[in-house]
C-alpha cells in the first residue's frame, strides 16, 4: 500500500501542473500578463500554495505557459529563412507571426514588451531580429521588398497588431489576416496591379 502513495502523489502533482499551465494560457491569453496569479489558481482549481510550489514566480509560469508559442515563433523564423524565395519567406513570416500573436494576448504581450515577467521573451526577440534582418536583406536584394524597409518597421507592425486584441475572439483571426495582407502590400517594393 505505501508503495502506491508516491506514485499517486506524483500523478496528482502532474495533474495540478497541467491544469495550472492550461489555466495560465487561458487567463494570460485573454487578460494579458497583468492578470493576477490568484486568477490562474482559481481557474486551475488549486490553492495559491500549490500554484507557487510549481511556479515560484510569475515569470516561471509565463515562460512555461508559452513555451509552445516560443518554439512556434522560432520555427516560423527558421522556415522563412529556409524558403528559397526570400520574398515568399518574408510574407509567410509576417502572416504566421500575426496569426500566432492574434491567438493569445499574453504571448503577444510577452513577446513585444519589456514586462519584467517576460525577460526570456526579450532574449528570444533579440536572437530573432538579426535573422529577420538577414531575411529582409535577401528579400530586398530580390527586388520584392521595399529598399527602405528596416526591422524596426516589423516591430512597429507588431505593436499596431496588438490593437486587434480588443476585437472579439470570433473575428480576431480574420482581422489579423486582413491586417497582415495590408502590411505585406505596404512592404512590397512594387505593388501588384490587378489584371482585368
Amino acid at each position: 500500500m505505501t508503495g502506491r502513495l508516491p506514485h499517486a502523489a506524483r500523478s496528482d502533482a502532474r495533474d495540478n501542473r497541467a491544469r495550472i499551465l492550461a489555466a495560465a494560457r487561458a487567463v494570460f491569453g485573454e487578460e494579458g500578463l497583468g492578470a493576477p496569479m490568484r486568477e490562474v489558481a482559481r481557474q486551475a482549481d488549486v490553492g495559491p500554495a500549490t500554484l507557487y510550489r510549481h511556479f515560484p514566480t510569475k515569470q516561471n509560469l509565463i515562460v512555461e505557459a508559452f513555451a509552445e508559442q516560443r518554439r512556434a515563433c522560432r520555427a516560423i523564423v527558421r522556415d522563412a529563412l529556409a524558403d528559397p524565395d526570400p520574398w515568399h519567406g518574408f510574407r509567410s513570416l509576417v502572416e504566421r507571426i500575426c496569426e500566432l500573436h492574434a491567438r493569445s494576448r499574453g504571448f503577444a504581450d510577452a513577446f513585444m514588451t519589456a514586462h519584467p515577467e517576460a525577460m526570456d521573451f526579450a532574449a528570444d526577440r533579440e536572437r530573432i531580429l538579426p535573422a529577420v534582418a538577414d531575411l529582409a536583406r535577401r528579400a530586398q536584394d530580390s527586388g520584392r521588398l521595399r529598399s527602405g524597409f528596416v526591422v524596426d518597421d516589423l516591430v512597429l507592425m507588431l505593436m499596431a497588431h496588438r490593437g486587434l486584441q480588443d476585437v472579439p475572439d470570433g473575428a480576431r483571426l480574420q482581422a489579423s489576416r486582413r491586417f497582415a495582407a495590408y502590411v505585406i502590400e505596404a512592404f512590397r517594393a512594387v505593388p501588384e496591379t490587378r489584371r482585368r
